[in-house]
């Protein structure tokens, strides 16, 4: 969804990322249509026409998304909702074009072996994108964090606690194999959205690089939980002043925030995610590389599909 105040931007991308790129590496196809196709929307859906109905439909969504953190207050909402408008009129504009160029790149990628420098370069490509998303969304993100309220803070630090409770329900709680299980499954399924049904070999191939990776939830988890202080640090410095920070100054906090979200200052988590994403390119590249031509030649059809949605996006000025 696309995010436009100082709370969406991060506590979206918190989300989408399943902290601290859990998931999304390990099967770019998957993982990259759903960030350039729909500005990262949450789900991959089964057929094009529900891409362009969520595309078009992404302020009302988002705007109802970001209130269950914020619990906007009316002129809020007016505020919000008319940034969530400018910003999709803006990249349907300005980024569906530079979309529909990766997808052909991605296309291309599909139908030949890779290797995991092309996979992580393409991950970079949609870093940028992100990033170049936070940039367009600056001011209406400042804006919306210094008109935050104690009680809004409060309600964003409660919907925090209650998605890490999940959180840790489904990646910290129950037995080492319990999650490995719950990670293959995921790889499978997303993989066959693209090639369709995977052999044996393929499956295999899967769980063994699955079964010998770094993941670790536990560093994940602390370094969302850190994520999240950082924010709530920066929101509660703004609304305990005697008077609100001027805009310049919370622009340059919230950028610092960024930085640090993009880049950790933990360099042991700094480590351990470079070393995550290069192994998850690499198990991709090695299970794409053994598809069949049959399932290379359905993941392209697939993508061609998203280009033909992003082309009919644009051209619904």
């Amino acid at each position: 969804m696309t995010i436009t105040s100082t709370t969406a931007f991060f506590l979206f991308m918190s989300e989408t990322f399943k902290s601290q790129k859990m998931l999304w590496p390990i099967h770019p196809w998957p993982r990259v249509i759903r960030l350039l196709v729909t500005i990262l929307a949450i789900a991959i859906f089964p057929a094009c026409s529900a891409v362009r109905l969520v595309y078009n439909h992404l302020p009302d969504a988002g705007y109802w998304w970001l209130d269950t953190y914020v619990d906007f207050n009316e002129p809020q909402t007016l505020s919000v909702r008319g940034e969530l408008d400018r910003l999709l009129h803006w990249h349907r504009t300005e980024e569906l074009p530079k979309i529909i160029s990766l997808l052909q790149k991605t296309q291309r990628l599909a139908g030949t072996d890779l290797a995991a420098e092309p996979v992580c370069a393409l991950v970079d490509q949609v870093r940028e994108r992100l990033l170049v998303l936070s940039v367009q969304a600056e001011p209406a993100m400042v804006a919306l964090a210094m008109s935050l309220g104690p009680d809004q803070i409060s309600h964003i630090e409660r919907k925090f606690d209650k998605t890490n409770t999940q959180w840790r329900e489904d990646w910290l709680d129950g037995s080492a194999a319990d999650r490995l299980e719950r990670r293959f499954k995921n790889s499978v399924e997303r993989s066959e959205q693209f090639y369709g049904p995977l052999d044996a070999r393929q499956r295999l191939a899967w769980r063994t690089r699955l079964t010998a990776s770094a993941f670790d939830p536990q560093q994940m988890y602390g370094e969302r939980l850190r994520r999240q202080q950082d924010l709530l640090q920066i929101l509660r410095l703004a609304n305990s002043a005697p008077t609100r920070p001027e805009p310049a100054v919370m622009t340059a906090m919230l950028r610092a925030h960024l930085d640090r979200f993009v880049q950790s200052p933990n360099p042991i988590y700094r480590s351990y995610s470079d070393r995550l994403l290069r192994e998850s390119c690499q198990t991709f590249a090695e299970v794409h590389n053994m598809t069949t031509p049959e399932q290379r030649d359905r993941a392209v059809r697939r993508l061609a599909a998203y280009e033909r949605d992003a082309q009919e996006l644009q051209a619904q000025r």
